[in-house]
């Protein structure tokens, strides 16, 4: 279930030190990430005390199955997001993924900017812990680790610079990510666009399962 739910597993679980609460509502502070988490079976009053920790005017991101959203709240937007677990046998990545740090962070803001590999804002990287791949000082590939629950911790920020795509970094990088998860003891699992055929082939490459099809929900009290 903690799957179907991954935000609010989060905040309630390993991220709950950085979780901004209100009842049983929760979300990261804006610059960190855009999720809101609410109970699987959201009441009347945790809507409210959602409404109460965004404040008007103020937009966020359910990630989740299809959830009906009250009155009291506007939809912004949604889309369809596939939820993949990683095999107990992925291979270990390789030597040339760094690590990345917080004099790292302009170069991966413009690599996302650049990208589109879904949200990555100035402390991010607080989140988990973030590789690269450098070519004469360009950061041109990255991924690291986002949502970290009891069991599970998410593989995010997937992404190659367009000049130096289909060489595959971005699997190299995957594999690398999920070696240092499961020394950890955690699966690892991911998130992408349902219309994103090309990740989704990438995931299916690596033996990667679908565990879950989800919706992003954008949502601002009203």
């Amino acid at each position: 279930m903690v799957l179907r739910n991954p935000v609010y597993a989060a905040l309630t679980g390993p991220h709950s030190t950085v979780a901004e609460t209100w009842g049983n509502a929760r979300r990261y502070p804006s610059a960190v990430a855009p999720f809101l988490g609410l109970p699987d079976e959201p009441t009347d009053q945790d809507w409210r005390d959602a409404a109460k920790l965004l404040g008007a005017g103020t937009t966020a991101a359910l990630m989740r199955p299809d959830l009906p959203i009250p009155e009291s709240f506007k939809l912004d937007r949604q889309f369809d997001l596939v939820q993949f677990t990683a095999p107990a046998d992925l291979p270990a990545g390789d030597a040339e993924a760094v690590l990345l740090g917080p004099d790292d962070v302009p170069d991966m803001l413009a690599l996302v900017a650049l990208t589109d590999p879904g949200p990555f804002r100035s402390r991010t990287i607080e989140l988990g812990t973030y590789l690269g791949i450098r070519r004469d000082g360009e950061l041109i590939a990255m991924a690291g680790t986002r949502f970290a629950l009891p069991h599970h911790t998410e593989i995010s920020a997937v992404c190659t610079h367009p000049s130096y795509q289909g060489q595959g970094l971005a699997s190299r990088l995957i594999r690398a990510v999920a070696e240092q998860i499961t020394t950890t003891g955690r699966t690892p699992f991911l998130h992408t666009g349902a219309t994103n055929t090309a990740a989704i082939r990438l995931y299916n490459s690596l033996g990667f399962t679908l565990s879950n099809e989800m919706k992003v929900t954008v949502v601002e009290p009203v």
